[in-house]
């Protein structure tokens, strides 16, 4: 089933064009890893499909999936280390995606957040400040966050940046287990080129010469045919 389709999307800023002609379709369990040089459009292009941006021409359609039920994990927000936000805190603020903001909390929402910190094994990090913990705690935080907002479909914007070796290859594991075992779809931008971390089933890759949507074992031939 396709939940979002992308038909001739061009994007850009006050009329100046990033990107130009995006024909894709994002299927039920799929895993895109998006890939490019730096400003090449990659986040231009998660801001379409997150509506933060409109379409110079195309568009982006919604096929049983509301628009605001994508969790989106942008890379690493800066807390101020003068806000001593707790973990549970900061997984607490992805249910609110949505609803506006409140004053408390539902108990359902409670149980969703406790939900995510146990799938991700970070429920004993609950009470730590956020800006206390390591790099790969603190991903995973945000993760956990991004999964209170959604069961159908995460964006992560460069998950991986600033993490050591260990760390990421833990973290991929991580959101193949959620695409895999939960059925949740994946977009993840990513600068890592490095073939063992080209997971996922589909690649979007952004160059100027040529913008390839497809399989990643066939990009992977492609690169090396090169």
């Amino acid at each position: 089933m396709s939940l979002i389709e992308i038909k001739n999307l061009t994007l850009g800023y006050d009329k100046h064009i990033i990107l130009k002609n995006i024909n894709m379709n994002i299927e039920e369990n799929d895993f895109i890893c998006i890939v490019g040089p730096n400003g090449s459009g990659k986040s231009t292009l998660v801001k379409g499909i997150l509506g933060l941006i409109k379409p110079i021409k195309g568009k982006v359609i919604y096929n049983g999936l509301k628009q605001n039920f994508i969790g989106y994990m942008p890379q690493e927000t800066k807390v101020d280390s003068n806000f001593p936000a707790s973990v549970m805190e900061i997984v607490l603020s992805g249910t609110l995606n949505g609803s506006g903001l409140r004053p408390f909390y539902k108990s359902n929402e409670k149980e969703k957040a406790n939900q995510a910190l146990k799938l991700l094994g970070i429920e004993k990090l609950k009470n730590r400040n956020f800006c206390d913990l390591s790099g790969g705690q603190r991903q995973k935080v945000l993760l956990a966050r991004s999964l209170c907002a959604t069961s159908k479909m995460l964006i992560l914007d460069e998950p991986s940046n600033n993490l050591d070796s260990k760390s990421k290859k833990e973290l991929y594991k991580t959101i193949t287990e959620l695409n895999k075992n939960y059925g949740i779809t994946i977009i993840m931008i990513t600068h890592d080129l490095d073939h063992n971390n080209l997971i996922g089933n589909k690649i979007l890759s952004l160059r100027e010469d040529e913008i390839y949507f497809g399989d990643v074992e066939d990009f992977i031939r492609r690169i090396h045919n090169d």
